[in-house]
């Protein structure tokens, strides 16, 4: 037990390491777990290697390229216009427009890539009149829910590391898990913050913040449309089919169409795959492959089936989640805690599924928080006056997230199936 706990200790050393130097995490940890390997556990070094994960990696990196073409030729900009012109002068469906842009955009390989939308929404909250918490809420919750789509970082990583634990985890089933929760939290936002009276005054903005005659779509844009919708579609139907799509190679196959297409485009792409998640992932995984060697995540999940009751030990681990997430990378903890959900649905009691699902989701809805990339963002971008109170209410919104999120989703995902 002394080497797995020393493993373990190692492990949450180079996160704080890493956290205090503000350095790569995924680097330490990939330099670190060899080491651990072959020393504490005698493993061949070519093993401690094999562990890292070679088809997340690819899912990341045909992801980002694919949508990167996209973003380069200038496609995402223009339907995002496109969009915002047809809302017309109706502040009332603004949270839920921007809500479903920040998705649409987060779905596109990078949640944070959905914080292009803030600057775009508080100050158009502003002109409407609309209270800055129901905007940052509508974009904090539409990156949330677009994070866990089978094309983004968020649901590559938690359907893919539960793969690998041998847990039977749908991306459709994970994503609808995280829409409708985030709808949910959107609609309490929308009662709370100003929604009501929106719909009493019948609120509209001015027309100058709706996009005015866009200009049409290029060639290159309808192409990029036109496979955004094949890749959606061929996800749909290998999931209808009973067949696992891998959509790191769909990806790369309709990036290569593309950039046969637009050559400028494919070049540019290049530039914005990414590497350094995908390092983060790889350098994580690759250490909790090992610690799985060793039996330490093992030791963790019965650590938590101890608690006696399954159910609390479901709660203790989405809390968990959602607290350190406040703090740290989300990608970092879903990589790091999904594997411990194994030894807790071991004896039957719990769906792994609804497990992963619900500390997946717990483990995204505090990214408001203002001390996280997402609510820091949401916080630069509102007008001065108003940063204290968003700073505030922000930082409740996002503890409450801590308590209330394990509570809701570990009672409506997790407790039917045990009982």
């Amino acid at each position: 037990m002394a080497v797995q706990l020393t493993a373990l200790l190692i492990f949450i050393a180079i996160f704080a390491i890493a956290t205090l130097r503000e350095v790569h995490v995924g680097i330490l940890m990939f330099a670190a777990v060899c080491g651990v390997g072959v020393w504490l556990t005698e493993m061949p070094l070519a093993d401690v290697v094999g562990g890292f994960p070679i088809g997340i990696m690819i899912l990341l990196v045909g992801v980002t390229y694919f949508f990167g073409i996209a973003q380069a030729n200038g496609t995402i900009d223009r339907a995002i216009q496109a969009t915002l012109g047809r809302v017309g002068g109706n502040a009332v469906l603004l949270p839920f427009v921007f809500f479903a842009l920040t998705a649409a955009v987060s779905a596109m390989g990078s949640p944070l890539a959905g914080l292009v939308m803030a600057p775009v929404g508080m100050p158009v909250a502003k002109k409407c009149r609309m209270d800055p918490m129901l905007m940052a809420l509508a974009i904090g919750t539409g990156l949330s829910a677009g994070a866990f789509a089978p094309t983004s970082l968020f649901g590559i990583v938690s359907y893919g590391t539960a793969r690998r634990a041998d847990i039977d985890l749908s991306p459709l089933t994970l994503w609808a898990v995280a829409v409708i929760a985030n709808l949910v939290l959107l609609i309490a936002a929308f009662l709370i913050f100003g929604g009501p009276k929106l719909v009493e005054r019948r609120g509209t903005f001015s027309a100058s913040i709706a996009a005015a005659s866009p200009a049409p779509f290029t060639f290159h844009q309808i192409a990029t449309i036109v496979s955004v919708i094949g890749l959606i579609v061929a996800i749909i139907a290998c999931s209808l089919a009973g067949l696992d799509a891998d959509v790191g190679v769909l990806s790369f196959a309709f990036g290569a169409s593309l950039t046969l297409i637009d050559p400028d485009a494919g070049r540019a792409a290049v530039s914005r795959i990414d590497w350094s998640t995908a390092l983060l992932v790889g350098g994580i995984i690759t250490f909790v492959s090992v610690l799985q060697h060793m039996g330490s995540v093992d030791l963790l999940g019965d650590a938590a089936k101890n608690v006696g009751v399954p159910i609390l030990a479901a709660l203790v681990i989405c809390g968990i989640g959602g607290l350190v997430s406040a703090f740290a990378s989300t990608t970092g903890i879903l990589a790091a805690l999904v594997p411990l959900a194994p030894p807790v649905v071991a004896s039957g009691d719990i769906a792994g599924w609804a497990l992963i699902c619900a500390l997946a989701v717990c483990s995204s809805i505090v990214d408001v928080s203002p001390v996280s990339t997402v609510g820091a963002t949401l916080v630069a971008t509102a007008d001065r006056e108003d940063r204290p109170r968003m700073t505030s209410l922000l930082t409740r919104w996002g503890m409450s997230m801590v308590v209330i999120g394990p509570i809701a989703l570990v009672g409506i995902l997790v407790l039917p199936g045990a009982l």
